[in-house]
């Protein structure tokens, strides 16, 4: 088999751990199986050079920043090879730019345009163990670094292995697969045998952070078998793949929690044709995703309230760019809440059964939680509630869903 393994920060966070690693892929092509390697930044690694570049400038520029962050993964990558080689095993590491990862001109969230992997794949054909440095890429206009945002090395990994047409694509981290909640709040959570792309990647976009999003949809795009898997154990992991019947029979598979989120409120803007899209245009227009969106209009319907939500990350520009808009309007202010979590509910069976949304709302009546704003899916159901509420929420959801280990 050719098999693209794809290491976390835990788990080349220390020299012990990157010597364990080269261990495990050595193993892996002892039983012949060709192997290539992914690997991101030693674990706090990007957040303490993140923390340099703060100490320099307030405002550094994103193209600095890419250079910057990309050097974490080229020392892990270089140090892993180093470790394989000591165990007998040839190995070479590679930077994003010597894979012939292509990307756009967008700095710190660059996207993949495509991946030539012909010196991964000549290093194959060598008999070489290839360790790719992931998070990064290169943009062929500009010749610049590019990094791919956070997570960026599970979508350099899927993206690898579409390239070369591997036949599966195994991502290391520090839990064991994809469970039905996050075992940190739910104690009785199950992993899950398999689990499918739609379902991966709305888990994954709703805030559980075993897989990052893009890659999740990339994976999809190419249908590249992908494992989620521990490093730390040898512990089967969880298949995500094409949905199949099995998956339709179960109505929730997963409940989710986001706590990275901020509500925005524009009050008294006027209800009339255009608002809408004189608000969010500018914030599309500055690369920020809007998630859930409500508006209520006053009783005697010339004025409207719109809320919408925005990852924190975004807040500080976000929250620039609606009062600038709420001025423009005339609107009677800008109220923020940051203090907030969606909460979601997911499954592929939501397509054919019905009653999701009735359990879900009377579950969080019961327990005397309030929800600010709805957003739903063909296979996905989310409410806005408070924070304080966030794991009794998780909780009492994967209570009433019954999605417990037997």
């Amino acid at each position: 088999m050719l098999i693209v393994q794809k290491y976390g920060g835990t788990s080349v966070g220390t020299i012990e751990r990157m010597k364990a690693v080269a261990g495990r892929v050595v193993q892996c092509r002892k039983e012949n199986n060709d192997v290539v390697l992914v690997v991101s930044a030693m674990a706090g690694e990007t957040d303490k050079l993140i923390s340099l570049a703060g100490s320099i400038s307030d405002s550094p520029a994103d193209r600095e920043m890419d250079m910057l962050l990309s050097s974490g993964e080229r020392v892990t990558a270089s140090l892993v090879a180093m470790a394989i080689d000591a165990l007998g095993c040839k190995a070479m590491s590679f930077s994003g730019r010597q894979v012939g990862i292509i990307t756009d001109t967008a700095h710190t969230k660059a996207k993949i345009e495509m991946v030539t992997a012909e010196k991964v794949k000549k290093a194959l054909a060598g008999g070489y163990i290839p360790v790719i440095a992931g998070f990064q890429g290169i943009n062929r206009e500009t010749d610049d670094v590019t990094t791919l945002g956070r997570g960026g090395s599970d979508l350099t990994a899927v993206a690898v292995a579409a390239a070369i047409k591997a036949d599966l694509c195994e991502i290391y981290t520090d839990v064991d697969g994809v469970y039905t909640a996050d075992p940190n709040i739910v104690k009785n959570a199950r992993k899950l045998l398999k689990i499918s792309y739609d379902e991966m990647l709305e888990l994954a976009s709703l805030g559980a952070k075993v897989l990052q999003a893009r890659s999740v949809e990339f994976a999809k795009k190419y249908e590249v078998p992908v494992v989620v898997r521990s490093s730390f154990n040898f512990e089967p992991g969880t298949l995500v793949i094409k949905e199949d019947k099995d998956m339709e029979n179960v109505v929730v598979s997963g409940v989710a929690h986001d706590k990275n989120q901020v509500k925005i409120t524009i009050q008294g803007v006027p209800d009339t044709p255009g608002i809408a899209a004189r608000l969010f245009k500018p914030i599309a227009a500055n690369g920020i995703v809007v998630d859930m969106i409500v508006q209520n209009v006053s009783t005697d319907g010339k004025l409207a309230d719109i809320s919408f939500t925005v990852p924190k990350t975004d807040e500080k520009l976000a929250i620039s760019i609606t009062k600038e808009v709420a001025d423009s309007l005339g609107s009677k202010g800008v109220v923020v809440n940051d203090d907030i979590a969606k909460i979601s509910v997911v499954g592929v069976g939501m397509r054919t059964h019905s009653g999701v949304a009735a359990k879900m709302f009377q579950t969080l009546w019961d327990s005397n939680i309030n929800i600010m704003m709805i957003s739903t899916s063909e296979i996905k159901l989310s409410c806005v509630i408070d924070a304080k509420y966030t794991e009794l929420a998780v909780r009492e959801l994967h209570k009433a869903f019954e999605l417990a280990a037997c």
